[in-house]
This record gives C-alpha cells, structure tokens and sequence, in this order.
C-alpha cells in the first residue's frame, strides 16, 4: 500500500442546483455517503493493491478518518464569468463545517468541471499515518469534480 497515490470513487451521492429565472446558476448542493467510497486504483505504488488493499482503506477511512456521517456542500453564492464558476459556501466532513471557496470551469452545454483541495487538518482530521509513519496520506487532498447539469426545459 506504501506509496501509492489512489483514486477513490464515490457511488452514493446526491447534488442539486437551482437556477433563476435568468438561467443563472444560483445555489449548489451535494450530499455524500462516505461509507461508499470505493478504492479505484493506487497509482505510482511499489506494487499494484490487491482486492485486500483496498478493502483496508475503505475500512481505515472509515473507521479512523471519516466515520459515518455525510459529507456536504451547501452554496451561500454562486457567481459565472464566462466558462468560469466562483462558487462559495460551507463544507462539512467529519462533523466539522468550514466555509470554502472554489473555482469550476463549466461548459456551454453545462458541464462542470474542477479539481477542489480540501485541507483535512482545517476539519478536525488529522492526516492517516500507518506502518509507524512509512505510510501517510498528504493533508491536502484532491476532490475532482465532473457532472453535467440537466438540462432546462
């Protein structure tokens, strides 16, 4: 597992966004079960993971990181300047809320798109260390972000 940077799935999710009756975009939301986090595949590793691998880190994320309860994003503004999307609000991981600030390109034909680091130490989480500290998780951690809005209409 030492060395590996991974990619992790998330299959139980649920967003939501309103728009006004400009057509702007004016609020996001997105609630996710953390409990459904899947290990996609560890890259740059001394090995490839096994099915035991990731089964153990989707348990110590569980168990030692994250817990049970939901994480979550709830606008307080949104605001488009071209393929550009500024969008404030607060974010909840493991019981602790924290207002955040993020950029997202967004196409015309309404795909969203960015790459959103989350500080984990600014949440209350301090970063997974294991094998007496030959194994840790970095405490910025990457969160990509690719949906495509429905269409009005």
């Amino acid at each position: 597992m030492a060395g590996h940077d991974l990619i992790i799935d998330i299959s139980r999710w649920h967003a939501g966004a309103e728009v006004s009756g400009e057509g702007a975009l004016s609020s996001l939301e997105l609630v996710v079960d953390p409990r459904s986090l899947q290990v996609r595949e560890g890259l740059r590793g001394v090995k490839p993971l096994t099915d035991k691998d990731r089964t153990k880190i989707r348990e110590d994320i569980e168990r030692k990181v994250l817990g049970a309860d939901p994480i979550s994003f709830r606008s307080t503004a949104v605001e488009r300047s071209g393929e550009r999307l500024q969008v404030r609000g607060e974010l909840t991981v493991a019981r602790s809320t924290q207002p955040v600030s993020y950029e997202l390109d967004i196409s015309a034909q309404g795909r969203v798109h960015g790459t959103l680091p989350v500080t984990q130490t600014e949440f209350g989480i301090t970063p997974y260390r294991g094998f007496m500290g030959a194994l840790k998780v970095r405490d910025v951690v990457d969160v990509a972000i690719d949906v495509q809005l429905p269409s009005a209409g």
